[in-house]
């Protein structure tokens, strides 16, 4: 697999690495991003591994919640520009395919375009409507619906939405509060998982290896036993469970408790939770403005 500079720059800015490193990497792994990143943290070049999605396109991402807080839905919907996202035609066309979601839970994207809008047009026709007389292009992208003892959160005028869902009812405001607070560290921390409990055991063995191979790449571990390499292994995959999961994260608000601690002294049991961010994982057009200019004259 070839790679470009491009790939070198985005490698560079998702790990923190030197570009001749990332170079090497790259070389290395045939090009293969996420292997690569692989070998720079083998290599203690690289601490951790960023997401690879990217915050490229404009738009919103939009959280609804029933009145009985039994439903909750995120949906992204994109526009070419932040002036657009911020038209209020445009949000409340994204406030009402929230509420259709929630209604009709439709099965994906396509499904959902097919649903009526209003009485004269389907939620695709909308789009193509508000296309035309906006004059830029939308894109509904996604969507995510939840039902049970749901609470939501919204960050930066919709760059971040997040639903969890909870066990046990939130009708305590108490508990509703502290649904909120994990919420907001999930905005936040992005963390990879809910628990430790439900990290693959294949991602698991893959940090495993990473960590084994950090280790060995220093000098001062040389001659140490089998028993202390293993007993340093068991410590850094806390260390890694601490930092990706939800649960055994520290509280933000009170780094003396841990986030399962904290929810529980509120009686509140989260058992799943979804994040979406705005553009996450699509490219942005890359505009040179000489370059234009130069065309236009031309």
């Amino acid at each position: 697999m070839a790679f470009t500079a491009q790939d070198v720059k985005e490698l560079r800015e998702m790990t923190g690495c030197g570009m001749m490193d990332c170079k090497k990497a790259l070389t290395e792994t045939n090009g293969d991003k996420d292997k690569a990143i692989e070998f720079l943290r083998e290599k203690g070049l690289a601490t951790a591994a960023k997401k690879a999605g990217r915050i490229a396109s404009e738009g919103i991402v939009k959280a609804y919640l029933t009145e009985d807080k039994k439903i909750g839905v995120l949906v992204e919907v994109n526009s070419e520009t932040d002036f657009v996202a911020k038209n209020a035609e445009f949000q409340g066309f994204v406030s009402k395919v929230a509420e259709i979601v929630a209604d009709k839970n439709p099965a994906d994207v396509d499904a959902l375009k097919t649903l009526a809008y209003d009485d004269n047009q389907s939620v695709g026709d909308a789009l193509t409507a508000l296309i035309a007389k906006i004059g830029e292009n939308m894109n509904i992208r996604r969507f995510a619906r939840m039902e049970g003892n749901i609470c939501s959160y919204t960050h930066g005028e919709g760059r971040i939405g997040v639903l969890v869902q909870a066990e046990g009812s939130l009708a305590d405001a108490d508990a509703y509060e502290a649904a909120r607070d994990a919420a907001m560290q999930i905005a936040a921390i992005n963390p990879l998982y809910l628990s430790k409990d439900v990290v693959p055991a294949e991602d698991v063995e893959k940090e495993k290896h990473i960590i084994i191979a950090q280790i060995k790449e220093d000098p001062k571990n040389a001659n140490k036993p089998d028993a202390i390499i293993e007993k340093m292994v068991g410590g850094k995959i806390n260390k890694f469970y601490e930092q990706n999961c939800l649960l055994q994260q520290e509280f933000v608000k009170n780094g003396d408790l841990k986030v399962e601690e904290y929810l529980a002294s509120k009686g509140v049991k989260l058992i799943n939770y979804v994040r979406f961010e705005k553009g996450e994982g699509l490219a942005k057009k890359e505009e040179n403005f000489a370059d234009e200019v130069a065309s236009m004259i031309k």
